[in-house]
């Protein structure tokens, strides 16, 4: 019999957490999510229930502690090496959604008050150092 089912982390989004969860998968772990169908449901209450929630057992808790310690938590360019930052020349760049542009605020606005995601949205890379922010393409 299963001991202990431990949380050991947490998202915002299903997607994000069934990337870890295959990835848990691999190593041989058994994970479980929690809330997943909620979110999927209605992403905007999240924060409120506390994302999605990714659960092993407790004697798997330090094996899955360590495999999301090696995930790299800093953007990479599509041969796998870390993205810098054109001001600082930093690695530590996240990739983040904006919301500055005119486009971007009336898309935000129309489809939130529509009670979906937004279909149009910016993505863009910050640097966490200096917290430039850039897009790598242009």
């Amino acid at each position: 019999m299963k001991s202990e089912l431990k949380v050991i982390a947490r998202f915002t989004y299903s997607a994000e957490a069934q990337i870890i969860k295959g990835r848990l998968e691999a190593e041989g772990i058994e994970a479980i999510l929690k809330d997943e169908y909620t979110i999927d449901t209605d992403p905007l209450i999240s924060n409120a229930i506390g994302g999605v929630k990714l659960g092993v057992w407790s004697e798997d808790e330090e094996r899955a502690k360590a495999v999301l310690e090696s995930i790299e938590e800093y953007s990479v360019d599509d041969s796998g090496d870390p993205l810098h930052c054109p001001v600082c020349d930093s690695t530590e760049v996240r990739y983040y959604t904006t919301v500055t542009s005119i486009k971007a605020f009336a898309s935000f606005v129309l489809t939130t008050l529509m009670t979906v995601l937004p279909f149009y949205t910016k993505y863009e890379y910050r640097c966490e150092n200096c917290k430039h922010q850039f897009n790598p393409n242009e």
